[in-house]
């Protein structure tokens, strides 16, 4: 059964990876999955914390911050998973497969 540590390690590497890329390796959509991933998690986690509230969205704030904003959005899913609220298994474990799809994507 996957865990919040499993998330947070899985998080931690791709973000430290997307702050290692090259730029050419950014632009050309590494940065923009890492976004992709950032705003979803956050939006969990948000979900998960605030039920009923429109969730904010991450903002495109550059390719060299991705990885930090990634950072960012999985420890605050994991914050919010750790209140144990209802369903969070199962965003725990779409999570985790999100992560291991943009890691594969970024490469």
């Amino acid at each position: 059964m996957p865990d919040r540590a499993t998330l947070h390690t899985a998080v931690e590497r791709l973000a430290g990876r997307l702050r290692s890329l090259p730029q050419r390796r950014l632009q050309a959509g590494a940065a923009a999955e890492g976004l992709e991933l950032a705003r979803w998690l956050a939006s969990q986690a948000q979900s998960l914390e605030f039920p009923g509230r429109e969730p904010y969205v991450v903002p495109d704030d550059g390719i060299f911050v991705v990885g930090d904003q990634l950072a960012v959005a999985g420890h605050e899913l994991n914050a919010a998973l750790e209140a144990g609220p209802e369903g969070g298994a199962a965003v725990l474990t779409e999570a985790l497969e999100r992560v291991a799809r943009a890691a594969k994507a970024v490469g």
